[in-house]
């Protein structure tokens, strides 16, 4: 898929992703909840579940605090239910910016996320002025050195749609969300194994930027991404890599 947000790959180079411990584990437990609610907690027939909680397993997250929140989403133990909200806006140079958040008081999450916009250059917008710019998606991600030819191969037999290479020799398959754990268990067998799988939200069109709105845009998402309420933050901004060395760490 052209033009898809380099967001992720953002945060990676800029160590902009979680660094906190105790807000990941607010995060992943909220979509632990989340998922089990919305989907059951059979985990065989959960396919989110079982994502969010191998991410957890990935971030060390306790054992008992992960069956716990299981076990609250199923109605076995007390605790307060999350709702999914969506906000969508603008930020500097003009990119889409799309924020998918879990939240026990709506009031609370709009403030801080319009709070957030206001103080980075950018303004919320209206429900659907972003959204139709994201297209839901499955990535597996694999490391830098893997056989491209060889993971093509396996991943469009099992029904990928695409194998994205990046600069640095990384690989992305993309799925559709559906056919996310199929491609993940053909490419395993294969001798394969996806460094990161989930689905997620890319931007068919991008919105270029230069030094001074791309250090604002990172700036915004960043603070979006501290939010305690925030799950996930979407961006179609295409920040050339010249441009990128020159930002601030």
């Amino acid at each position: 898929m052209a033009g898809h947000s380099k967001w992720a790959n953002i945060q990676h180079r800029k160590g902009a992703q979680d660094a906190r411990r105790a807000r990941l584990f607010t995060r992943l437990l909220r979509e632990i909840s989340s998922a089990a609610r919305v989907g059951g907690s059979d985990v065989a027939a959960n396919p989110r579940l079982r994502l969010a909680l191998e991410k957890a397993r990935a971030a060390s997250l306790p054992r008992d605090t992960i069956e716990r929140a299981v076990k609250r989403a199923g109605g076995d133990e007390a605790g307060g239910a999350y709702q999914a909200a969506r906000y969508e806006g603008y930020g500097p140079g003009g990119a889409a910016v799309m924020i998918d958040c879990l939240t026990d008081n709506r009031n609370r999450t709009v403030a801080a996320v319009r709070h957030a916009f206001a103080s980075h250059g950018g303004h919320l917008g209206a429900d659907g002025s972003v959204s139709y710019l994201f297209q839901q998606a499955g990535v597996l991600a694999f490391p830098p050195g893997c056989d491209e030819d060889a993971v093509m191969d396996i991943a469009l037999d099992a029904g990928a749609e695409d194998v994205v290479v990046n600069p640095d020799g990384s690989l992305e398959v993309l799925t559709a969300p559906a056919d996310l754990e199929a491609v993940r268990a053909a490419l395993s067998q294969g001798g394969f194994q996806a460094s990161s799988a989930e689905v997620t939200q890319r931007a068919a069109t991008s919105a270029v930027l230069g030094d001074e709105a791309a250090a604002t845009l990172v700036e915004l998402l960043t603070a979006l991404e501290d939010l305690d309420d925030v799950q996930h933050v979407y961006s179609n901004a295409e920040i050339p890599d010249d441009v990128l060395a020159r930002l601030p760490a």
